[in-house]
């Protein structure tokens, strides 16, 4: 008898697998390779890594580090087979690609109370289920979650801009200030041509209240360098099933500024109603941040989607007046991704509010990276067995990794935030009263351990972490 049914073989749904089934449970796992190959898979192996062999940095204070340690503690199978094949590669954990899945395939094959079934699944079983079938769901099993999702929620997400540390922000030369400095809900305040703008600014994503975003003024030398940068900057082509299609209100910087010199100037980086409080002037260009968490530790450059490589990326936006300094919590992207809508659609356990006994985990839910796919995959199952088991298990405390990432998907939003994938990095975490800038970041890393040791000790669930590594890779 199956208790539940996992789909999909990546780093999610492999560690949804195990944790379910070390709680107890029988489990399906259910994975279409090789009966069919996404164009992104080379190997009928689970846990196959598509991108980089790396899982990022393996620093303690490092946001991934921190992840990774919060994950070995509560006896993750993806990092203990990472940490067993892993490669040099300095402070980040990379792993030898073959090695790392082949562990992965072979412990959820041998585990008693797993069954892997080799094949497509069209539909979705009555039984609970989590599906974490990864940013590429398509067929009739994609089609289905469109159904249950109404058909609008479940899309591809074509744009990632970067986002930057807000302390590493240079406040002496940035400021902050929305178009024409008037509150967006005092239309009579405006001329008509300003409120129109205003309302397509609001249509895009873009600028409304008052301070609401950051701006970093160019004056027409610093502009015209930067566009040449962006212009002659290394670019990183789609995958060959990737087809470069655009939306228009999600175009690449770079496909702007090979359109003409003056198309950023009239696109993102428009100074239309803003004024430069050191000068009194409208400034030739600008670059807005906005803020990306409600902390406002963290801000991303507003239609900075990009493909320019991650090297190129720093040196070009560190041109900017204001961002020499900045630290990149996330770089810009381009890329073809499905994910949902989660907060509107997801319930605080990941599952499905029309369709309880459905779940989903894993980039499908909105979240970027491998160990990220895989976080969400166990804090998943565990919600999961818990609630199977008559336990009414509470998620992980939000001063975690673990737990800032579960409130990016399932935590309430403002009205009219635009809900979109990230990585884990610590302007999701909540600020650290009293705390300095040179010694924030490890106290944030002390808090989260504490809090996640109660927090397993209420569940029942401590272990020492290398006792923990150890029974995996016995297992």
């Amino acid at each position: 008898m199956t208790d539940v049914t996992v789909v999909g073989g990546g780093m999610a749904g492999s560690e949804a697998a195990w944790q379910l089934a070390e709680a107890g449970f029988q489990v399906s796992l259910v994975e279409m390779k090789p009966v069919a190959m996404s164009p992104a898979h080379q190997s009928p192996l689970l846990g196959e890594l598509v991108c980089s062999n790396s899982l990022r940095s393996d620093d303690a204070i490092a946001p991934a580090g921190l992840l990774k340690q919060e994950l070995r503690r509560c006896g993750s199978l993806v990092i203990a087979c990472a940490d067993q094949h892993r490669v040099p590669a300095g402070q980040a954990l990379a792993v030898e690609r073959f090695g790392f899945a082949r562990a992965i395939t072979r412990r959820l094959a041998l585990h008693p109370r797993i069954r892997i079934e080799r094949r497509r699944l069209d539909e979705l079983p009555d039984h609970p289920v989590i599906v974490a079938t990864g940013p590429l769901t398509e067929g009739e099993l994609g089609q289905v979650i469109m159904r249950e999702l109404g058909g609008d929620r479940m899309y591809f997400y074509d744009a990632i801009a970067p986002i930057v540390a807000a302390e590493s922000i240079d406040w002496d030369r940035a400021f902050r200030q929305s178009r024409w400095d008037r509150d967006a809900d005092s239309p009579g305040r405006k001329s008509q041509q300003q409120q129109d703008e205003l309302e397509a600014e609001r249509a895009a994503g873009g600028d409304s209240g008052v301070g609401d975003y950051v701006n970093c003024p160019l004056d027409k030398l610093q502009y015209e360098a930067f566009v040449e940068a962006v212009n002659a900057g290394r670019k990183i082509l789609p995958h060959d099933f990737e087809e470069p299609r655009y939306f228009e209100s999600c175009m690449p910087i770079e496909v702007m500024a090979d359109r003409g010199p003056q198309t950023l100037r009239f696109g993102p980086m428009r100074p239309i109603g803003l004024r430069d409080p050191r000068t009194g002037h409208r400034p030739w260009a600008v670059v807005q941040l906005r803020p990306e968490n409600r902390y406002r530790t963290a801000y991303n450059l507003v239609g900075f989607q990009t493909r320019l490589a991650y090297p190129d990326q720093q040196r070009i936006f560190q041109m900017v007046p204001g961002l020499e300094r900045a630290e990149f919590l996330r770089f810009g992207s381009i890329h073809r991704n499905t994910y949902i809508d989660a907060p509107s659609r997801l319930g605080p356990h990941f599952e499905l509010r029309t369709r309880p006994n459905v779940r989903f985990a894993g980039l499908l839910t909105g979240v970027e990276g491998y160990i990220e796919s895989c976080a969400m995959g166990l804090v998943a199952a565990w919600l999961l067995a818990g609630e199977l088991a008559g336990r009414n298990g509470s998620a992980p405390p939000p001063t975690t990794m673990l737990g800032a990432l579960y409130l990016h998907i399932t935590g309430a939003r403002d009205p009219g935030y635009k809900y979109g994938p990230t990585n884990v990095n610590y302007g999701l975490l909540p600020p650290l009263p009293g705390a300095r800038k040179d010694n924030r970041k490890p106290r944030m890393a002390e808090r989260a351990h504490a809090d996640l040791e109660v927090w397993l000790a209420a569940r029942g669930a401590v272990r020492p972490a290398q006792q923990g590594r150890e029974a995996h890779l016995s297992s």
